[in-house]
């Protein structure tokens, strides 16, 4: 992570300089890096290794104060935008990372664990990635979270314009989706008190049924700001939780001693259906039509997440099936 924050200094160091699309792509490309290196998944990884119990309740933790990043850093940069230029804020947060945010990536690698690794049990060690991949939970569960990231990356990009498409006005479909936000906060808070002694297996299939009941709720009741801010609620407290129940699922079902490299394989799937969604929305989302085609399109493909979700608890979580598993792999 530390090596994320040095990477995202140069890029961002680059993109306040670039002057044409090559310096452009090669900025992004070290900021796309640097992301892989220091966002939620590396955190995940990074808990994981530091905290041999408890590790749930610091990803809850985690993603509570992360809910916060767009709220603060959006407004800031906007100011900085408008008092120095676009380049001058790129500069100043590409600075901001080498005496803020390396220096703490280090401190937290040397910190120590919080017990001896020798003392994790069998269970605990779990499956090697190359067992996991062999397991048919993984994959069940890498088309559900690939699944549930389509939708939501769609709706993350055209959301207001598909609200405005259902007779909303501009500024009402600004302030619906504003309280995505504040709800994914209220989410991770939830899960934090409410649902901190609940199976993690249930909070998920909570979580991944909420997302087709508020598109469902969008289909049938979509023109009324009542039920659009109901969606935009539902839609909050889902993609909220969600973040938790990825970064704790995989310790779930696997083990935690490869966490790492389980919870990486895991994220691939999804960061391709990541990109597929706004492309695929925008061609359902035509200038004539197809709002109705991509609610249900969206809401299909909610609904089959909801399905990989439950089968891949229910083969990761069924002792025959896991005893026959390990005993093929030991």
């Amino acid at each position: 992570m530390a090596l994320g924050s040095f990477v995202c200094a140069i890029g961002l160091a680059v993109l306040s300089r670039a002057g044409g699309v090559v310096s452009l792509y090669i900025a992004w490309t070290l900021i796309d890096i640097a992301m892989a290196l220091t966002l939620y998944e590396a955190a995940f990884a990074t808990i994981n290794r530091k905290y041999e119990t408890g590790s749930r309740q610091a990803i809850s933790t985690l993603t509570l104060f992360g809910g916060f990043a767009s709220t603060l850093l959006w407004p800031l940069t906007a100011k900085l935008d408008t008092v120095f230029g676009w380049r001058d804020t790129n500069s100043c947060f590409a600075v901001m990372q080498l005496p803020l945010c390396m220096p703490l990536h280090l401190w937290l690698g040397a910190a120590p664990v919080r017990q001896p690794r020798h003392h994790l049990s069998a269970e605990d060690q779990g499956h090697t990635l190359k067992h996991a991949l062999r397991h048919p939970a993984f994959w069940t569960l890498a088309l559900a979270i690939s699944a549930n990231t389509f939708v939501f990356s769609a709706m993350s990009v055209h959301l207001i314009p598909l609200l405005e498409r259902l007779g909303l006005s501009l500024s009402t479909a600004v302030l619906l989706a504003s309280l995505i936000g504040p709800m994914q906060v209220a989410g991770r808070i939830g899960e934090m008190t409410l649902g901190r002694n609940t199976s993690l297996q249930i909070v998920g299939i909570l979580t991944f049924a909420m997302l087709p009941a508020a598109l469902l709720v969008l289909v049938l009741f979509g023109a009324n700001a009542w039920i659009v801010a109901l969606f935009c609620m539902l839609y909050g407290v889902s993609n909220g939780i969600l973040t938790i129940v990825r970064g704790s699922i995989p310790q779930a079902l696997f083990g935690r001693q490869h966490y790492g490299a389980i919870s990486g394989a895991l994220a691939g799937p999804s960061l391709l259906s990541k990109a597929a969604g706004p492309l695929a929305a925008a061609a359902l989302l035509r200038p004539e039509g197809g709002t109705t085609m991509l609610l249900i399109v969206l809401l299909a493909v909610s609904i089959a997440s909801l399905v990989f979700y439950l089968r891949a608890v229910s083969i990761g979580s069924s002792p025959s099936i896991a005893k026959a598993f390990d005993k093929n792999t030991a």
